[in-house]
């Protein structure tokens, strides 16, 4: 039986390093958790293969020397690509073999996402359940307020007095669109096959006609993604939405907006695995979302800035759900990512 082959099957990254520090086997989920091909992952000590890792290297280094085990959880692990991941890292001496040692690192951010994300779209269709309901109740209030106003309308001659009533149809006008924007897509539409890059430039395009001259846009696009099952004008405006916010986060200090694809492996979303999906990244390097909002992000009518609606990230939730995919966010000063996942066929 090929032991490198059943362990390539593992999710779990798995390395066998030695008193250097240096792997000599890494599966392939390492080099997924890591972001690094396995022949320079092979070439490099460990050190080198991440930014940042919550276990200092002395320590690591003394334990495989000396034939002792490590176990830590709850790890912080920056890759070499910035990705921020949490694991649980276990050292295991390899009886036999001097001076060698198995290294697992296990992500448990994706166990935390999981559970995150049911516990949010348990919540998230409450407060839509809720918001459908009081939506209806004013439309209907609202269309017999309109049709009253017009009537009223008809019968004065008194342009003065017909300001009160064009004011009155206005606002109720206006009302109705919030209205229509609180309830947002609710049901799947017809999904034709479609390039993300194309739907993303799209967006580009649009907003870069009135970007301030102190944000700039980057694109870093993996171009062997396939082309996948979507509405393209859902998806373009889930993606101008989280555009739009990192703009207005960057908008008094200026700063860089990436915009990045790439394909994940052995992915969950919801209760399903997929897999392959796509990794949509908008990240903007602005002060960051305040943590005592990161918890409601997206709900509706939830927001920030004094002038915000509260809806682009609630719709562009729903969006991405109504396409079997998921948005998470990472936030701190200096880095806020939102990450569109969806699956691939």
């Amino acid at each position: 039986m090929d032991t490198n082959n059943l362990l390539n099957h593992l999710v779990t990254a798995v390395l066998v390093i030695d008193t250097n520090l240096k792997p000599r086997f890494a599966n392939a989920a390492a080099e997924q958790l890591l972001a690094v091909a396995n022949h320079k992952l092979l070439e490099l000590r460990l050190p080198d293969l991440y930014q940042f890792l919550g276990v200092d290297e002395h320590i690591l280094r003394d334990a495989v020397s000396s034939n002792q085990g490590i176990t830590v959880n709850t790890a912080a692990l920056i890759t070499l690509d910035g990705q921020h991941h949490t694991i649980d890292l276990t050292l295991i001496p390899i009886e036999n073999e001097q001076n060698l040692s198995i290294l697992e690192l296990r992500q448990v951010d994706q166990q935390r996402r999981i559970h995150q994300q049911l516990n949010m779209d348990a919540q998230q269709q409450a407060a839509q359940y809720l918001v459908r309901n009081l939506a209806h109740e004013i439309k209907n209030p609202l269309g017999g307020l309109r049709g009253a106003a017009q009537l009223l309308s008809r019968e004065l001659h008194s342009p003065e007095l017909k300001e009160f009533t064009h004011l009155i149809i206005e606002q109720a006008d206006r009302l109705r669109s919030l209205v229509d924007r609180l309830l947002g897509p609710q049901r799947p539409t017809q999904h034709t096959e479609h390039n993300i890059h194309q739907v993303v430039q799209k967006v580009l395009k649009l907003v870069e006609m009135a970007l301030p001259e102190n944000i700039k846009l980057k694109r870093d696009y993996d171009p062997s993604i396939p082309d996948i099952q979507m509405d393209p004008d859902q998806l373009q405006q889930a993606v101008l939405n989280i555009v739009q916010n990192a703009i207005q986060a960057l908008d008094n200090s200026g700063g860089e907006i990436l915009i990045k694809t790439r394909t994940q492996h052995q992915v969950t979303i919801g209760t399903q695995r997929y897999r392959l999906v796509l990794a949509l990244s908008i990240i903007d390097n602005g002060p960051g979302i305040p943590p005592e909002l990161m918890d409601t992000l997206f709900y509706p009518m939830v927001t920030g800035r004094e002038d915000g609606s509260g809806l682009g990230l609630s719709i562009a939730h729903n969006i991405a759900r109504l396409h079997g995919g998921r948005i998470d966010c990472v936030s701190a000063p200096g880095h806020t990512e939102f990450i569109i996942t969806l699956p691939l066929q």
